[in-house]
């Protein structure tokens, strides 16, 4: 891929697409240990971001009074709107787009992977490890497995993803509820998601492992104890993480969240 288209691009196909992105990760480095605090934050800062007030959403449906199981077609009709990326297209010829959507965002919002809700994207070449100086680190040719990504939600209109967002409010309400959460407000759950993923670091050096029974871990405990969805984005690299998070800012604001809620990038240096 171009490394000048790179540079000028602005995620989530899950937080996208429904609504998407996020959708990408797969193949995580194993999940242990405690939440990290990255010392270049001033402390409280990271915690004001939920503390401000969640907007009251983006309105009333227009339209769409659809049982969630029902929305397949009507979202596949409106694709056109959103982008005319053929890979994109393919991907909604998933079945089930909204539900798969509602439970990617509270799986992330929570802390958890959503590569159960995602298993429609197909990612070439395995994860790749390299040893260099007697010590092991994650291969940043294996980042170069998410750039079909990157491309989809380059294509992505923030604007017609809000529109579709606000069309859908009745199914997505309903889907909600659906998990379990009878009194829950979606669109809250949605700000958390998001905030989950702009929080992940940038990591602008490489980054070691180590090698377990089954799996890899990273040796720097702050990046080891990220939440899963965190992890998943270092998998994709410095520069895709930078896309992501930029494209999924403006898609934050086309849904009428407020600058002031969501966290700025941060470049993280590894300890060794």
């Amino acid at each position: 891929m171009d490394e000048s288209r790179k540079a000028i691009r602005t995620a989530t196909v899950i937080l996208i697409l429904l609504v998407a992105a996020v959708g990408v990760y797969y193949l995580f480095i194993a999940d242990r240990g405690k939440p990290p605090v990255f010392t270049e934050k001033a402390a409280g800062t990271e915690k004001s971001v939920l503390e401000e007030k969640t907007p009251a959403g983006p309105g009333e449906e227009t339209s769409v009074t659809l049982s969630p199981d029902e929305t397949d077609a009507p979202l596949r009709g409106r694709a056109g709107e959103v982008s005319a990326n053929p890979v994109f297209t393919k991907w909604l010829l998933t079945k089930d787009l909204l539900r798969r959507f509602v439970a990617a965002v509270d799986a992330i919002a929570n802390g958890q992977s959503p590569r159960t809700q995602a298993d429609f994207i197909h990612l070439s070449g395995p994860f790749a490890a390299l040893t260099r100086g007697g010590a092991t680190y994650l291969d940043p040719s294996s980042y170069a497995r998410y750039d079909v990504v990157a491309d989809v939600l380059e294509s992505m209109s923030p604007a017609a993803c809000a529109r579709l967002y606000r069309d859908f409010q009745a199914p997505l309400r309903q889907a909600y509820k659906d998990l379990g959460y009878p009194q829950g407000d979606f669109h809250a759950t949605l700000l958390r998601a998001i905030v989950e993923i702009l929080r992940t670091p940038i990591v602008e050096k490489p980054i070691i492992l180590e090698k377990k029974v089954a799996s890899y871990v990273m040796s720097d405990s702050n990046l080891e104890g990220l939440t899963a969805p965190q992890k998943h984005m270092l998998r994709m690299g410095p520069e895709n993480v930078q896309l992501i998070q930029a494209k999924l800012r403006e898609l934050a604001l086309a849904l009428g969240f407020a600058d002031g809620q969501l966290p700025k990038p941060r470049t993280y240096f590894p300890a060794r």
